[in-house]
């Protein structure tokens, strides 16, 4: 017999949790008979009473509905389907794919001109001059880091289309969940270079105080929630907002960005479910660039792509060439009307091309080749399509491409050495805006962080600091 270190044997040990389970057995009899005795009294009071019926509610509990148990049909309350005689596995490849829509061939030509969004001309020179300026952002902040003046930094270069297609096509108010790679979105809504520099430099100019590691932009003013570097932490999140969106009835929508890889997380699993399930006014935008860092499409999903997912969830879903603004402008600007009139979700699914590195962080080479990305850099981009576009119409000629890269560079530049020379945010920030007052465990750290300081102050230079 087993026998405890206390000379308890198990079976001693077994009795003692007998009793307290003979106690809740005692309780959860009387409970049952006190049940029974309600039950008789309310089913005696519904046959008292001529206006109800025995198909009415009984107890709380709803009636089951009617059917006609002769058809031979599923009855079953998951799915909608028909029975079949015969053993036969979906195949995975049931369709040839999802059609990819676009308006504009590669040379910037109409394909139908049914679906020409026929924009004014300035409004399709201020997508061009979006795409370029933060190109040339781009580029800039990419060599900055590469000369250690900056920690961190990833390029948008091969999916400026996708930002800003999409951003024209949406209404001030509307709320966006970004991932990290849409910085047009921000810029195509009004977030000066100043405020992008500061936020990557972490100065004293910076929204969020210096606090976020480069590239994590956020704006409460231009209603972009700050970015966090967890993958698709942003789609469940982006569910729940647009479920408060459609209670508060305000014509709005929400929209939320990811890459395909993020698409392989449980989130993306919760976020379209509970969207669908709760019928809200979102958007689902993946950018499918290709590359989930260094992992290829082909070692991510084995399906058609993120589009096809949507059908599964009851997403309402579309395929467009990420490269085309115009595509992406249509699209949304769509989707976003019917989300809205309609209370439903909607994915869409822009194929595009990432051309630059991952991040600065990654050496794009080890895993692929450089004649791949030449032919996304020079035959398929998103900023020669619109430009042949606007060449073909007059509106855009070599004169003005030329005043108009001297005066972005010259833009960036300005707000780059501005950026460099202002202050770092006074280090008391880095404990506030958790609390509504300052709580003891958060002044003694604080306190002993200034000990710190004062201690190694040689290694501190609080001059750089603000006051």
């Amino acid at each position: 017999m087993l026998v405890s270190s206390r000379g308890r044997t198990a079976w001693d040990f077994h009795k003692l949790s007998l009793e307290p389970r003979h106690h809740a057995l005692d309780v959860k009899m009387a409970a049952a008979r006190g049940l029974t005795k309600l039950y008789g009294i309310g089913l005696h009071a519904i046959r008292q009473n001529t206006t109800l019926k025995a198909t009415t509610f009984l107890l709380g509990a709803l009636r089951q509905q009617p059917f006609d148990s002769s058809a031979e049909k599923p009855q079953f309350p998951g799915a909608s389907a028909e029975f079949i005689d015969h053993l036969e596995f979906i195949q995975p490849n049931v369709i040839s794919g999802i059609p990819v829509y676009r308006v504009m061939d590669r040379q910037g030509q109409i394909i139908n001109p049914s679906e020409d969004p026929k924009l004014p001309k300035e409004m399709v020179l201020n997508f061009y001059q979006k795409m370029t300026l933060l190109n040339t952002m781009d580029r800039i902040l990419y060599e900055s880091q590469r000369q250690g003046r900056i920690s961190f930094y990833m390029t948008n270069y091969g999916e400026e289309g996708t930002h800003v297609g999409s951003a024209a096509a949406l209404e001030p108010t509307d709320l966006v969940f970004g991932q990290y790679r849409e910085a047009g979105v921000l810029m195509y809504r009004g977030f000066r270079l100043d405020l992008f520099m500061a936020q990557c430099y972490a100065n004293a100019d910076d929204l969020g105080k210096g606090r976020q590691m480069p590239v994590h932009y956020g704006c409460k003013d231009l209603n972009f929630v700050t970015i966090s570097s967890p993958l698709a932490t942003q789609i469940p999140q982006a569910a729940g907002a647009a479920y408060a969106v459609k209670r508060e009835n305000t014509n709005r929508v929400v929209i939320c960005y990811f890459g395909e890889g993020a698409a392989s997380e449980g989130d993306a699993h919760a976020g379209f479910n509970f969207s669908a399930t709760l019928e809200c006014p979102l958007l689902f935008f993946c950018r499918n660039n290709g590359y989930a860092i260094s992992t290829p499409t082909n070692e991510q999903y084995r399906g058609d792509g993120i589009a096809a997912r949507g059908p599964g969830y009851g997403l309402m879903s579309i395929r467009v060439d990420g490269n085309d603004v115009f595509a992406v402008y249509n699209a949304t600007k769509e989707a976003r009307r019917r989300a809205v009139a309609e209370n439903q979700p909607f994915l869409i699914e822009a194929m595009t091309y990432r051309i630059g590195h991952h991040s600065t962080s990654d050496d794009s080479s080890a895993y692929r080749s450089v004649d791949e990305v030449n032919y996304w850099d020079k035959q398929d981009h998103p900023i020669s399509r619109l430009r042949h576009y606007m060449t073909a119409r007059g509106w855009w000629g070599e004169d003005e491409e030329r005043a108009w890269r001297k005066q972005s560079r010259k833009l960036v530049m300005e707000a780059f050495e501005r950026a460099e020379k202002r202050l770092k945010p006074n280090p008391e920030l880095l404990f506030t805006d958790v609390y509504d007052e300052m709580i003891p465990p958060i002044a003694k750290q604080r306190d002993a962080m200034w000990r710190h300081v004062q201690q190694y102050k040689e290694h501190y230079p609080l001059d750089l600091y603000e006051k």
